[in-house]
């Protein structure tokens, strides 16, 4: 019988997949250990890189600079962090991005970032800052020299007029020296599918990564969907409905919703994910499983080749 490994690997057409992780800064002790169980427990996923979020208006900056260092410091992974235009002149962005090199991270996801009064406020930059991603972005390239990743939107940014100025400023942020894009969640993929035909139809050839955010908390991910205008279809409200008060069917279905969405992704010829892990590690870890990236023991199990885990 074939393994997972190699179902999956004829699925992609024979190219390997890889996934990234994204996590966020912890506030409290608490936030902190579930933070570190979860890289733990993903570590030997041997993910691509694995990010790490910057709060608007810079309100983390601290906290995000200690969580990367700490992670080239005490593991083997490859951290990128997040780097955002707001609040912040042009010498001060350039100092975290120095800051950033010295500590060992050589990959940055530049964003322009939300406004200091959260999704739906005005955006303003900052008087002496970088007025735009594309202009952090050579910002961060002139410093040294940086992978760096942006941000794209299958379902056009809530604030672009037009899918056609949402695609100018991408292909701005790659002629600036992006290297990659990582969309937005989604949950339905004809739209991303849709979004990527109009990218290389404009020129952009970049890796373009689908975003995955295993939904385990409907709710928040339906006022989620409200503030950023992403699409919900009406069959993944079905299969919440009436678990409100049961966290672990919750957690099941979850599982089961976003393996069937990264195997559609698969069949379609996709072969990189960047997971929205929520500092949670059990779903991504599930998905990924059923994926067949697993921890090298775990992968060479079938055929007794077995390896020490990285």
């Amino acid at each position: 019988m074939s393994s997972d490994v190699e179902r999956r690997s004829r699925r992609a057409g024979g190219r390997p997949i890889s996934v990234s992780f994204e996590f966020f800064p912890p506030k409290t002790p608490e936030m902190e250990a579930t933070l570190w169980n979860s890289i733990t427990r993903l570590a030997p996923l041997a993910p691509k890189f694995v990010s790490v979020t910057y709060g608007a208006g810079g309100s983390t900056r601290e906290r995000t600079h200690t969580t990367v260092e700490r992670i080239v410091k005490e593991t083997r992974l490859a951290p990128a962090a997040h780097l955002t235009c707001v609040s912040a002149t042009k010498g001060e962005v350039d100092e975290v991005v120095r800051g950033y090199w010295d500590a060992g991270v050589r990959h940055i996801v530049a964003l322009r970032g939300d406004p200091p009064g959260g999704v739906g406020q005005a955006y303003e930059p900052h008087g002496e800052g970088y007025r735009t991603t594309a202009d952090l972005v050579a910002g961060i390239r002139r410093s040294a020299n940086f992978e760096v990743s942006v941000s794209a939107y299958p379902e056009k940014h809530p604030e672009s007029p037009s899918f056609d100025t949402d695609l100018d400023i991408l292909a701005a942020k790659v002629d600036a020296g992006a290297t990659r894009a990582i969309t937005q969640c989604f949950f339905d993929n004809d739209l991303y599918f849709a979004f990527l035909d109009k990218a290389r139809a404009r020129g952009i050839d970049v890796p373009i990564v689908p975003g995955i955010l295993p939904v385990s908390n409907f709710k928040q991910a339906k006022n989620f969907s409200t503030k950023t205008g992403t699409f919900m279809p009406d069959w993944l409200a079905a299969r919440f409905e009436g678990l409100d008060n049961d966290p672990e069917t919750r957690k099941l279905i979850a599982a089961a919703v976003a393996a069937e969405q990264v195997f559609d992704l698969v069949d379609r010829g996709v072969t990189e994910f960047h997971f929205y892990t929520l500092n949670r590690a059990d779903l991504v870890y599930a998905v990924c499983h059923l994926l067949g990236i697993r921890p090298p023991q775990e992968a060479g199990a079938g055929d007794g080749k077995g390896q020490a885990a990285a």
